[in-house]
This record gives C-alpha cells, structure tokens and sequence, in this order.
C-alpha cells in the first residue's frame, strides 16, 4: 500500500503567451480624434514644386494657386469579444475575467499595428532587390527620402519599421553598435521599444509583412506621411456578466482606419531576413 497521497498545486497567476500585446505604429502616424461619420480626411497642401517667378513681358506677375490634396481615411469597426461560461470559470486555474480581458486589448492593438502597416505596404518607392540589412542600405533609403525633398533632419518624425533580423544585422554593423559612433549602446542597458540613430527612431516589428522570409518589408518614413484616425472615445473595453446566461464577457472595440498621405515621404526597405529563423 503506498505510503504517500501526494497533491498536485496549480499556480493561481497566470503567465502570458508570447504575443504582441501593444501598439507601437499609432504614434509614428498623424493622428485624428473622429467625433461624427465613417471617414476623415486629411489635407497636405504645398506650392507644387513650383519656382519663384518674375515679371512677364506685359508687366504682370503671373499668379498660381496653392496646391490642396485631401486624403480619406475610411474607419471600419473592429472588436475583440471572449467570453466564457460560469462553471469554465470556477473550474480553469488563473483569473480568467482578467485573462480575457487582457486578451480582447492585446487583439485590439495588434490591429491597429497591422492595419497602419497594410497602409505603408502600398508604398511604391523601395530599396530595390531583397538584401541583408547593412550601413548601405539605410543610407541609401534615407537619401531617397532627401531626394524627395522630405526633411530628414527633423529626428522627432522620423521612423524605421523594422523586423528582428534586420535589427540583427545592424547590431553587427559597428556604426550602429560600436561606443565609438554611439551615445546609446545597444548591447549594453534595457532593452527598449524604440531607439534612436542616424536621425531615425528604430522599431522592431514581429509582424512586418514577410517576416522571417527572404522578402521582408520594413519601411522608413516621416510621420507625416502616415496619418490615422481612431473615433473619440478611443478604445473600449468592458469586462461584464450575464446573469441569465452565467456568462462573463469580455469586448474591445474601436473604430479606426489609416491612409498613406504622401508616398513620396515612405521607402520601402526589402530585406532578405531568411538566414535568421529556427532551424
């Protein structure tokens, strides 16, 4: 006869899956609070690329107007619902109203990375043919910004959306990690969501478009480029029980949308990140 009934203890915390439960691209975007209707537009306006002029042969000054691009950024509503029996309730181990209700916000911002990233995706200015990430390659997107007359200097607006093997590439290009050419050394300190070099503030992305392929899309851009439109009242999120049913829910919504606003202030980065993933 065993001399032992041993127990079995469940740890009532409980530990989060690996997942992106954040959103690091809205403030990358010019943002607008909607309060009525389904869309907003935003307005880029400027001279045209037009030269200064002088006095033609009737002795007039010729006159042009201001040009006006609007931009429409349709909202879609988006949800996250869970929800979950009384008994499953009393019978799972953890907090499972907590746990539902962090889940429908880990969703809910998950969305607004991708759908602002399936907008910088339709830019058409790229690096050209898929390489590993190197000193080049940032310069060469970044000259391509200049060109376009985009004012790079402005380090406030500045963004690159990167993918991890990107970034693994950069920690070996001594520019990028080396005390000699930096103030904030990537391999030594916390890690952080953002870092800023080259005039640029770095994010690295698990879900760029191809990540971990051969074909990876990260993009530099300037924040006026990108403009997003989320409703008022921001994000909902409501945790609840239904006593009829014993049922406990949890929702996040919110209505948003992106849109591309200048293409000519986005390069695409097509990076070769294959070499990088679990064998």
């Amino acid at each position: 006869m065993a001399d032992s009934a041993f127990q079995t203890h469940y740890r009532n915390e409980h530990i989060a899956v690996f997942e992106q439960d954040y959103s690091v691209l809205r403030m990358t975007c010019v943002q607008e609070a909607v309060i009525k209707g389904n869309q907003a537009v935003f307005l880029v306006s400027g001279s045209g690329g037009l030269s200064a002029v002088t006095r033609g042969v009737n002795g007039l000054i010729p006159y042009s107007t201001v040009e006006n691009v609007q931009n429409t950024a349709t909202l879609q509503e988006f949800h996250a619902p869970y929800e979950r029996t009384g008994f499953n309730i009393f019978a799972s181990q953890g907090d499972q109203r907590r746990i539902m209700q962090k889940a429908s916000v880990a969703v809910l911002n998950r969305n607004i990375d991708q759908v602002i990233m399936d907008e910088l995706d339709t830019a058409t200015l790229t690096t050209g043919s898929a390489v590993t990430a190197n000193l080049t390659l940032v310069i060469k997107s970044k000259v391509i910004l200049g060109n376009n007359e985009v004012p790079t200097t402005e380090e406030d607006n500045m963004f690159a959306v990167i993918s991890p093997a990107f970034e693994g590439y950069l920690m070996q290009v001594p520019e990028f990690s080396s005390a000699d050419y930096v103030e904030i050394k990537p391999f030594v300190g916390p890690a952080k969501r953002m870092r800023r070099w080259a005039g640029v503030n770095w994010i690295i992305h698990p879900n760029v478009p191809g990540v971990g392929t051969s074909s990876e899309s990260c993009f530099m851009y300037h924040k006026n480029a990108m403009g997003h439109a989320a409703n008022s009242k921001e994000m909902q999120v409501f945790v609840d029980y239904d006593s009829k049913q014993d049922l406990s829910w949890s929702r996040a919504s919110l209505w948003h949308g992106a849109k591309k606003l200048q293409n000519s202030g986005i390069v695409k980065m097509v990076h070769d990140g294959s070499a990088f993933v679990a064998s």
